[in-house]
């Protein structure tokens, strides 16, 4: 009898009389295991979208039976491409990072490429030197995911001819910027308190040095005094919902806090918590809202009203550009993805507060 194994090899395509020993099938050999044309299977290979999709399906089956593996070297030596995209992030801990960073791997590989992630640790031209080093061969094109103000500062400059997107940055320069709307989101959210009859509204911002930190900061202090409100002193956290936490002591302190906005929606969970224990409710007491609008948001006690952010889109929009500038020297200078509003139960109108009622006129006599 004969094994499964053995009738696999018999079915499996040899290599060409004349071919080295040991050599990895050929695109040929896919082609005609598939049966479709070469062409057909370099389309495929190269992420091409101009291929129907059962066509696709079996040029991948005979890649996968034969062990095809193609060879980027000599792709890329062929094309002047290596379909390969870096990408450099401060660090995975926070939920926009990871986030992003996901949905930038997704699109890419939808679209035929490759992503190298390379984590800098720290917040440095130096790290991002370095790990430019770690990433310019073999790589066609980069996304600066690091929501550090100290980098805009300092102007960065990548290597010449190198497409880059740099995300979450105020930086005014030749490279392509994507990010939510973070003065939407920061106005939204002050406005919806004010609107609601409080007074004023306190601020928990976040991490100093980062972009979206000081836009929200920035855009509270704006819309406050555009309403003629008094500004409160910022309370400073780390993105943490321990810093949050922390934050909500200072602010059970304060009886006349009746509206705070967290600049995300972990710190906003440590503040809910904190209140609860210091005795000040939310949203009778005290009105909260977050920023993010991560999905564990809807299920705090109570429901965080929160500003929704579209990191998923943002993920796209880096990959669409970055793509487009490789494979057509088209640059787009900078694209700011919408954010909403999102209300639930966390925000209600300050406690005694009552609606002011139209104006009835003078009584009749």
């Amino acid at each position: 009898m004969t094994s499964p194994s053995a009738e696999s090899a018999e079915r499996r395509p040899q290599p060409a009389r004349g071919g080295r020993p040991g050599r990895g099938p050929s695109m040929t050999q896919v082609a005609e295991l598939a049966g479709v044309s070469s062409q057909t299977v370099s389309r495929v290979v190269n992420g091409r979208t101009n291929v129907d999709p059962a066509t696709r399906d079996r040029v991948v089956t005979a890649m996968e039976d034969l062990g095809y593996r193609p060879n980027r070297a000599a792709r890329a030596l062929k094309s002047g491409r290596f379909r390969s995209l870096g990408l450099m992030v401060l660090d995975l801990e926070s939920y926009g990072n990871t986030r992003t960073a996901n949905a930038i791997t997704l699109e890419a590989a939808r679209v035929g490429y490759l992503v190298t992630l390379r984590p800098l640790g720290v917040p440095t031209i130096e790290a991002v030197s370095q790990a430019f080093e770690s990433l310019i061969e073999g790589t066609d094109g980069v996304v600066l995911l690091v929501e550090a103000s100290t980098l805009d500062r300092a102007r960065i400059e990548f290597p010449p001819g190198l497409p880059a997107i740099l995300v979450d940055t105020d930086q005014e320069s030749s490279y392509t910027v994507v990010d939510n709307d973070q003065r939407l989101g920061a106005r939204l959210a002050v406005e919806h308190l004010l609107d609601l009859g409080h007074e004023t509204v306190w601020h928990l911002a976040g991490a100093q040095d980062s972009h979206p930190a000081d836009a929200r900061e920035n855009q509270w202090r704006e819309t406050l005094s555009r309403h003629g409100r008094t500004i409160p002193p910022v309370i400073r956290g780390d993105w943490s919902a321990q810093s949050g936490y922390e934050a909500a002591r200072r602010i059970a302190a304060e009886p006349g806090v009746t509206a705070v906005f967290a600049a995300n929606d972990q710190m906003a969970l440590g503040l809910l918590r904190g209140l609860d224990e210091a005795g000040r409710r939310v949203p009778n007491d005290i009105s909260v809202v977050g920023y993010d609008d991560m999905p564990e948001s809807a299920n705090f006690i109570p429901p965080l009203t929160t500003v929704h952010q579209s990191f998923d889109r943002v993920g796209v929009a880096c990959v669409t550009s970055l793509v487009r500038e490789i494979e057509q020297g088209v640059r787009t200078e900078r694209t700011i993805i919408p954010v909403e509003l999102v209300v639930r139960s966390s925000t209600a109108p300050p406690p005694g507060f009552t609606a002011a009622t139209p104006d009835q006129g003078p009584p009749r006599g």
